[in-house]
């Protein structure tokens, strides 16, 4: 008897458990269904997209704890003048030798066309062990420190380098490469600032902490990496492209199959066929990766000035945490509006939008230079952000556009190791450069000037002429 009502006592106890088990699993169960139902809208979730925009949110979101307990270390820890030293040490011991690393990370990368999965849960994994091995010298900024910041570095960009190679074999029907690397991008920025502030709390438990946290992320993401289709690692019908410029014409050519008999690719040139290549499709790539290589400097160049200048020279009536927020938030905001412009503009007149965005930010630059205030360098950093991330898509959609399938994928790598030269290069001068704001921006106007004076007249010339090959949608 007593057993019974006993029985009968535990069952609303029972249910009455699971209901409040249920309502404390349905914020998380209900976040996780609708991150999974806009990753996966519009067939993404059927080609694979979804998957890589999701792993790429897991890359966005480490890299950018082990920011956070980099910047902690080596440059809001120590006073200005050590700071400064910190970071130029930081610079010759990571960037440099990266400078000489990255022309190779796209050829490298190009012989392991069946292991793309596996680059990229390596370069994943390779970061989560650096990350462990940096938390025991972030606090004390030990030398150890700086190569395996140079080995996050690398994984990163070799990471980066895959998944635009990655893209154009996951595209659903009737999505343009300039939609889905939007979508991508934008994961990205919304994981980046979700884990900022969990990086900052991380931070102030210890500053190792952020770096386990990244720990933790990336041997996510190796796994989340083997989750791609099979179709990754295919390069079915696919050929190696480098970009040259020889004499005087701005294009390239893919690079010669050959075997010991001379073989079909042998004799298709002695037969006078060409081909396909960036040769074969005008100077519209090329011209576009030199606008982009200016914006990708600017980046590179205000990232490291402006976090000097503003430690030292905060904006006025700010402290230099809020002026470096200020900037960070503008140019984060303007990035992600870029990206979200981008996406609705898909890949209408490419080479107008470029050469429109470099003469806005030339402009914008300009101004900041002759009437240096707070106003100016949010708006220029905003527009910085804007600009590059627009500049970015078009590009892509020209490559997508002009470039044979066949070449797609390699051009993609040789383009995106260009632009973290570029970025490599900005930086260096942003470090060395005295700390004046007018002598910054003009130096910042000068990078644009050189780009639009390369690329601007070749653009809307294109653009004027129309393409050849038929538009993306």
């Amino acid at each position: 008897m007593t057993s019974a009502r006993s029985h009968k006592d535990s069952g609303p106890l029972r249910r009455t458990g699971r209901t409040i088990g249920r309502a404390l699993r349905t914020p998380f169960t209900g976040t996780a269904r609708g991150i999974r139902k806009a990753t996966h809208a519009h067939g993404a979730g059927e080609s694979g997209l979804g998957k890589l925009i999701e792993l790429h949110a897991v890359n966005g979101a480490g890299d950018v704890m082990i920011t956070i307990a980099l910047a902690s270390t080596v440059f809001f820890s120590v006073p200005t003048d050590e700071a400064r030293g910190r970071v130029a040490l930081y610079l010759a011991v990571t960037m440099a030798p990266f400078t000489l690393l990255a022309p190779v990370i796209g050829p490298l990368l190009d012989h392991l066309p069946h292991g793309r999965r596996a680059a990229m849960a390596g370069a994943m994994l390779a970061r989560a062990v650096l990350a462990l091995t940096m938390a025991g010298a972030v606090a004390t900024g030990g030398l150890e420190l700086y190569p395996a910041a140079l080995g996050v570095l690398v994984c990163s960009k070799a990471y980066g380098v895959v998944r635009s190679a990655v893209v154009p074999r996951l595209l659903p029907p009737r999505f343009s490469l300039v939609k889905a690397n939007s979508r991508v991008t934008l994961a990205g920025l919304l994981a980046t600032g979700v884990a900022a502030p969990i990086g900052a709390g991380l931070q102030t438990i210890g500053p190792g902490w952020p770096l386990y946290g990244a720990c933790a992320i990336f041997v996510g993401g190796t796994v989340l990496a083997f989750t791609l289709p099979h179709k990754v690692d295919s390069a079915k019908g696919e050929r190696k492209a480098r970009l040259v410029l020889p004499q005087g014409v701005t294009s390239a050519r893919p690079a010669t199959k050959r075997n010991g008999r001379g073989g079909r690719a042998g004799r298709r040139e002695r037969n006078g066929e060409k081909r396909p290549g960036l040769r074969s499709v005008g100077p519209s790539v090329l011209n576009g990766l030199q606008a982009n290589t200016a914006h990708r400097a600017l980046s590179g160049f205000l990232i490291f000035f402006l976090a000097f200048l503003l430690r030292e020279q905060p904006l006025s009536g700010q402290s230099a945490a809020v002026s470096l927020g200020i900037v960070g938030v503008a140019a984060g905001a303007g990035n992600a509006v870029g990206t979200a412009v981008g996406s609705w503009l898909r890949a209408r007149a490419p080479e107008a939008i470029v050469a429109a965005v470099l003469t806005l930010a030339l402009g914008i630059a300009v101004l900041a230079a002759l009437f240096f205030s707070t106003v100016m360098v949010a708006a220029l950093s905003a527009t910085a952000g804007f600009t590059q991330a627009l500049s970015k898509l078009s590009l892509d959609a020209m490559i997508q556009r002009d470039v044979p399938e066949e070449v797609r994928t390699s051009a993609f790598a040789r383009s995106e190791t260009v632009l973290q030269m570029a970025w490599v290069i900005g930086g260096g001068i942003g470090i060395a450069l005295p700390l004046n704001g007018v002598l910054g921006m003009s130096v910042a106007a000068g990078v644009l000037a050189l780009g639009a004076a390369t690329s601007v007249r070749g653009l809307l010339s294109a653009a004027r002429r129309g393409s050849p090959h038929p538009r993306v949608a």
